[in-house]
């Protein structure tokens, strides 16, 4: 994988925890405003948390493989 190639993932890997979080935390308080609660926004930033953790691992895992190919060579 090229230092570029590299370079842009690790970019998307930051865009890609905060719209996590932000879309969560707007989902949940557009779900509040409807049912008249204070409870989903919470709900909404903790599965936004969660998601971006296991999409950050997901898109990391090439970049593991990488460092173990080399070592073994």
């Amino acid at each position: 994988m090229s230092r570029r190639v590299a370079a842009l993932r690790l970019v998307g890997v930051g865009f890609f925890i905060g719209s996590s979080i932000v879309l969560g935390v707007f989902a949940g308080l557009w779900i509040d405003s409807k049912l008249d609660t204070r409870l989903f926004w919470l709900i909404g930033l903790i599965l936004g948390l969660i998601i971006a953790f296991y999409g950050v691992y997901q898109m990391l895992l090439p970049f593991t493989h990488n460092t173990q190919d080399k070592e073994d060579s």
